[in-house]
C-alpha cells in the first residue's frame, strides 16, 4: 500500500483529488456523499466565504461543530486558507470556551445555531462578549457562502503559526482537561497529524476499498487523524451528527463499514444488536473493530471477533499532546490485540522509566514517555512544557505500563490524576473543587472506575458533612450543572464513606478508593 504524501493537509487535498477524482471521500447518515473531487471543490469555494469573513493565513479561529460533512468541508477550508485551527468538542460550556478563546486569541468561533438541544449560537454571543477581538459566524445546513476569491499562499503572521525554529508552521490547537482544572492547548503540525495517520494507515493495512467511520467528534485530535487516513489512502470515511444506537449501526452497514469504529461503548453497542440477529452478519465487511483511549477487558477482543467478525479489536495509545502514538497490526496475535494497545509507529520512540528515572526492562512497569514526529510543539501557555518534557525531549505522559520483549505497550494505571471517560479527559482535581463548595459535602475525592460501556466511570467517594443527611447523587449533579460544569464531566456513581483512606503523608490514596469500588459494569 503507497500512502500519499504531502507537507500540509491543504496540500494532500489537491494531490488525493488528483489522484483519485472519483473516489468515494465521505458519506453521511442521510446517504449524502462527496468524491474527492467535489470535497476539494467545495472546501475551495467555502474558502472564499471564510475570506471573506476575514480570515487569513495565521488566523487563529476557534470551531465547534458536528460531525457532518460541511464541517469537514469548513475544516479543509480553513487549511486552505492557512489558517491556525482551533476545534472545539460539542460538550465544552461557555467556561471552557471563554477560557481557550481568549488564551487562544481567537479570532472568529464557528457554531451550529443549536445542537442537542443547547443554543450554541447564544452560548457563543455570550463567549464573543467576554473576548476582545472575537467574532461569530454560524454555520448550519451549508458551509459560508461561496463569495470572493481565494488568497494566495502566504507565510502566517501570527504567534501560534511560527513552530519551532525552521520547522513547520503550527496550523492546530487541541484542548486537553489534563490534570488540573484549566484546559492546556497542545499546538500542532499539518506534518505532525500526517505522522500521526500514517502510523493507523501502516498497521491497520488501509486500503482505497476501506470505510472508516469517524464517529467520536471530528474536533477530536484522533477525529482530524483519520480524515487524513481517508486522505493519505483514498478510503472513504463515514460521519454522522450523533450517534443513535437504534439508527446509526444500520448506517454504518449501508455504507459498508470496514474498520469498525471506535471505542468500547460502541462496540459494546455493536455487539448487543449482532445478538439480537444471530446469522445474519451486522458489518458483512467488518475486518477489525478499533478501540483506545480508555481500558477494556480483554474478553471484548473475543467477543468482537466472534460475533461482529475480522480480526477483532485492534487497540491504539496516544494523547492529545502525541497521537496514535501506537495503533495494533492487522495480523498481531489474540493476545496483542486482547491485552495490548499495538506497538509504535515509525520513527516513533517509546521508554518506560521506573521512579528513579532508569530505564525499565521488557514488562516492568514505569511511567510512559513518548517522542517522535507526532508530538505536540508545546503548549499555548509555555511555562507547562517545563514540567512536561523530560532533558532528552520525551513527553512524560504520566501512564504507567510495560513494553514487552516485541515493543507492544501495555497500560496499567496512570500518574496522573484524570478519569478517560468514552475518550475524553476529565480531571479529577476539578470535580473534586466544584464539589467541595456543596454544603453537604465534607470531604471528597474522584476516581475513575472501569466500566465495559465507558471505559471508565467518574466516582466520588464523599464523607458527608453531616453523616444523618449525606448527599444524593442528583442533588450533586444539579450542583455541578449549576457551576456550568458540562455534563460529560458529571460523576455518575456516589460512594458515602466514613473516611477517606490516607497514607502517612496524609495524602488521599485513591487506589484504594478504586480497589474498593471497581468492576466491569455497565450498570449505571
Amino acid at each position: 500500500m503507497a500512502l500519499l504524501t504531502a507537507d500540509s493537509m491543504w496540500e494532500l487535498v489537491e494531490a488525493r483529488a488528483a489522484a483519485s477524482p472519483d473516489g468515494l471521500a465521505i458519506v453521511d447518515e442521510h446517504r449524502r456523499r462527496l468524491t474527492f473531487r467535489e470535497l476539494r471543490d467545495r472546501a475551495e469555494a467555502t474558502a472564499a466565504g471564510l475570506r471573506e469573513l476575514g480570515v487569513r493565513p495565521g488566523s487563529v479561529v476557534s470551531w465547534q461543530l458536528p460531525n457532518t460533512i460541511d464541517t469537514v468541508v469548513v475544516c479543509l477550508a480553513l487549511s486552505r486558507l492557512g489558517a491556525v485551527q482551533n476545534p472545539l468538542i460539542m460538550m465544552l460550556r461557555e467556561r471552557e470556551i471563554t477560557f481557550i478563546c481568549r488564551q487562544t486569541g481567537s479570532e472568529l468561533l464557528l457554531v451550529p445555531s443549536t445542537f442537542r438541544g443547547v443554543d450554541h449560537a447564544a452560548m457563543a454571543r455570550t463567549v464573543a462578549a467576554a473576548v476582545p477581538g472575537l467574532a461569530v459566524h454560524v454555520v448550519d445546513s451549508e458551509p459560508p457562502s461561496e463569495i470572493g476569491s481565494l488568497p494566495t499562499a502566504a507565510v502566517p503572521a501570527r504567534g501560534h503559526g511560527e513552530g519551532r525554529p525552521g520547522g513547520p508552521p503550527v496550523r492546530w490547537i487541541f484542548y486537553t482537561s489534563g490534570t488540573t482544572s484549566d484546559p492546556k492547548g497542545a499546538q500542532h503540525t499539518d506534518r505532525g497529524l500526517l505522522a500521526a495517520s500514517s502510523t493507523f494507515c501502516e498497521h491497520l493495512a488501509v486500503v482505497p476499498a476501506d470505510r472508516l467511520p469517524i464517529l467520536l467528534p471530528i474536533s477530536h485530535i484522533g477525529g482530524v487523524a483519520h480524515l487524513l487516513t481517508g486522505l493519505q489512502t483514498g478510503c472513504g470515511v463515514i460521519v454522522s451528527r450523533a450517534f443513535d444506537p437504534e439508527t446509526t449501526p444500520g448506517a454504518l452497514a449501508e455504507a459498508g463499514m470496514t474498520l469498525v469504529g471506535s471505542g468500547t461503548q460502541m462496540l459494546q453497542t455493536y455487539l448487543a444488536r449482532q445478538r439480537r440477529q444471530p446469522g445474519v452478519p451486522l458489518f458483512p465487511r467488518a475486518r477489525a473493530a478499533l478501540c483506545g483511549g480508555a481500558g477494556r477487558p480483554a474478553s471484548l477482543h473475543h467477543e468482537v471477533r466472534e460475533l461482529l467478525g475480522g480480526v477483532g479489536v485492534v487497540s491504539g495509545y496516544g494523547l492529545t499532546e502525541s497521537p496514535f502514538v501506537t495503533w495494533g497490526r492487522h495480523d498481531d496475535t489474540d493476545e496483542q490485540h486482547a491485552s495490548t494497545e499495538g506497538c509504535a509507529g515509525l520513527d516513533v520512540e517509546i521508554v518506560v522509566m521506573l521512579d528513579d528515572s532508569t530505564p525499565a526492562v521488557a514488562g516492568e512497569v514505569g511511567e510512559i514517555r513518548v517522542r517522535g514526529p507526532q508530538l505536540m510543539v508545546g503548549y499555548v501557555d509555555a511555562t507547562a512544557d517545563r514540567d512536561a518534557f523530560d532533558a532528552k525531549g520525551f513527553f512524560r505522559t504520566g501512564d504507567l505500563g510495560t513494553l514487552d520483549e516485541d515493543g507492544y505497550l501495555r497500560i496499567t494505571g496512570r500518574i496522573k490524576d484524570v478519569i478517560i471517560r468514552k475518550g475524553e479527559n476529565i480531571s479529577a482535581r476539578e470535580l473534586e473543587e466544584l464539589l467541595i463548595g456543596h454544603p453537604a459535602v465534607g470531604e471528597v475525592a474522584v476516581v475513575g472506575l472501569p466500566d465495559v460501556s465507558s471505559g471508565e466511570r467518574v466516582c466520588a467517594a464523599v464523607v458527608p458533612a453531616d453523616p444523618g443527611n449525606p448527599p444524593d447523587l442528583a442533588t450533586l449533579c444539579a450542583h455541578l450543572r449549576a457551576l456550568g460544569l458540562n455534563i460529560r464531566k458529571l460523576p455518575e456513581q456516589l460512594e458515602i464513606v466514613p473516611e477517606l483512606p490516607r497514607n502517612a503523608m496524609g495524602k488521599v490514596v485513591k487506589r484504594d478508593l478504586t480497589a474498593r469500588f471497581a468492576h466491569w459494569t455497565s450498570e449505571p
